[in-house]
């Protein structure tokens, strides 16, 4: 028979927030009845179970527990997959706090993300960036013309110029064009249309896994397939390169030292494009790099936007412009250690 929970959780039974207690082990030592009804289990079967078991579908959900230990510090996700054993999994917002008693107990709250408002939210979001893509495609049609005639310019100067010395000067500028050409090339290259064709996803992720390797050898690649998945209709390359940019991306956080892995899985009732489907495909770019900087979390798909000294700011820009024209969306969490981004593919009917 389990004892009853501490007496210093039943003040939590009146939340409508739910919420659950761990142990120094990790065992479950409270559920109020608020968390009951979101996971859809009785607390009294919950109780004197490791959490590693109950959540072990939930990865996500066991890391920030460890990092709330680790670093004695609240964790905030705003959005996690959760799932008991033996139950769907269900989208919650969680925030882990280690308490300062003496049970070394790790509280858990947790509250059901609104499928509306998210919905509404990452279609602002799409929105938005798609009128800064529109801008930027619009000024590179402006800017290319004027930096031909500059390019052209210097190289006629340069014919002329009498000492070698000053020849440095106009090929300064001819390469600093031939840059800025190359941006405006990028800026432009996603516009063109897919051809959809049967892609093998897992195709996909191999050709970009080997050219990964063959570029950051020092980098450790992990498959985590699922095997079953059918094939989709999509543009191929234009997965490919979506996949690319983000892998790369990745690579260049990590500084060519960590671990990338691959993983796809089926994913249950999404929307795409404003259209529900029971069935999809996500595939989850993960790696163990220090995280997105939190100050440029929220437009790290905006074209420009960069975490890295020196980057173009376009290779998410552009992978996100790829995955919509596939009917398809990207999704990204981040922490340190910890960073997954998720693409969304709609599957066969």
């Amino acid at each position: 028979m389990m004892p009853p929970p501490p007496t210093e959780f039943s003040g939590l039974d009146c939340l409508s927030t739910g919420a659950m207690a761990l142990d120094a082990d990790d065992c479950i030592l409270y559920v109020n009845p608020a968390a009951e009804t979101l996971l859809g289990v009785s607390g009294a079967l919950l109780m004197g179970s490791n959490a590693d078991h109950v959540f072990e579908r939930s990865p996500e959900l066991l890391a920030a527990i460890r990092t709330a230990r680790s670093e004695q510090e609240t964790v905030i996700e705003y959005e996690l997959d959760v799932a008991v054993s033996g139950h769907p999994p269900i989208r919650l917002g969680c925030s882990i706090s280690p308490l300062d008693t003496p049970l070394q107990a790790v509280l858990i709250e947790m509250r059901a993300v609104d499928p509306h408002l998210r919905i509404a939210r990452l279609e602002q979001a799409r929105l938005q960036q798609e009128a800064n893509r529109d801008l930027l495609r619009n000024l590179a049609h402006e800017i290319k013309n004027p930096l031909g005639g500059i390019r052209g310019a210097a190289q006629l100067l340069e014919y002329e110029l009498p000492r070698e010395s000053l020849r440095e000067y106009t090929q300064v500028i001819i390469k600093e064009s031939d840059r800025l050409q190359s941006l405006m090339e990028r800026l432009l290259t996603p516009h063109r249309m897919p051809r959809f064709g049967a892609v093998n996803i897992h195709e996909v992720l191999e050709r970009v896994r080997s050219l990964i390797l063959a570029e950051t050898p020092s980098v450790a690649l992990r498959r985590d397939y699922d095997i079953s998945l059918p094939e989709i209709r999509a543009d191929a390359e234009q997965l490919i390169q979506a996949t690319l940019n983000i892998a790369r991306n990745a690579v260049q956080a990590m500084h060519g030292q960590g671990e990338i892995i691959f993983k796809t899985r089926v994913a249950r009732q999404i929307t795409l494009e404003s259209r529900r489907y029971q069935l999809g495909m996500r595939v989850e770019i993960i790696d163990n790099g220090p995280g997105i900087p939190e100050d440029i979390r929220e437009q790290i798909f905006y074209p420009l936007v960069s975490g890295r000294e020196g980057g173009s700011g376009l290779g998410l820009a552009v992978a996100q412009t790829l995955v919509a024209q596939n009917h398809g969306s990207i999704d990204c969490e981040s922490r340190p250690g910890h960073t997954v981004f998720s693409i969304f593919l709609p599957l066969p009917t």
